[in-house]
């Protein structure tokens, strides 16, 4: 199937006269929505008016009374509310604020200048935390002993390490914080 003139205005007009994709692609004959989607991309078609086809139905509002005559239930879920594409904030209580331990950066005095590394003097056998701002004259690696096959030393390891429980702790106390 080719668009040949005569089918890309038939498809101009159908598409102004607001009919679906689906529908066109039905009136076009030997050709699929998809198809018809990415031609009026193609053509930079954009807004058009809304059906009137007797198909279309007119929606209704969801909130109907029980038949019971009793009052409707109030949702007592605690999800966002939202009216068409716009999501509105639920009235929620905020939880208790946990505060979370910071975790420290190991100061300066803890690591011996004699045991501070350069990229140059790291072994496979040498602590590879860094510490400081590399874009700085101050910055190096923590040059520690480290295990073998361990990028880091005993106290690096704590803090790099993490089991997962406690990760997933720590991040859902930070998201409540923040």
């Amino acid at each position: 199937m080719s668009w040949t003139n005569e089918r890309v205005e038939l498809l101009k007009k159908l598409w102004g006269d607001g009919l679906s994709a689906s529908q066109i692609a039905g009136e076009l004959g030997g050709v699929t929505r998809n198809a018809v989607i990415g031609k009026v991309h193609r053509l930079g078609l954009s807004g058009r008016a809304k059906s009137t086809s007797s198909s279309a139905k007119p929606r209704r509002p969801r909130t109907a009374a029980p038949a019971t005559g009793a009052a409707p239930k109030k949702p007592t879920t605690s999800h966002p509310q939202s009216i068409g594409a716009t999501a509105l904030k639920a009235d929620i209580s905020p939880a208790p604020v946990v505060a979370a331990k910071p975790r420290v950066e190991p100061i300066a005095e803890l690591v011996p200048i004699s045991q501070r590394a350069t990229i140059l003097t790291l072994t496979e056998r040498t602590c590879k935390w860094p510490i400081g701002d590399p874009a700085t004259d101050d910055f190096y690696f923590c040059g520690r002993q480290s295990d073998a096959g361990v990028p880091y030393c005993a106290h690096h390891c704590k803090i790099a390490y993490q089991p997962v429980a406690d990760r997933r702790r720590d991040r859902k106390t930070m998201a409540q914080a923040g």
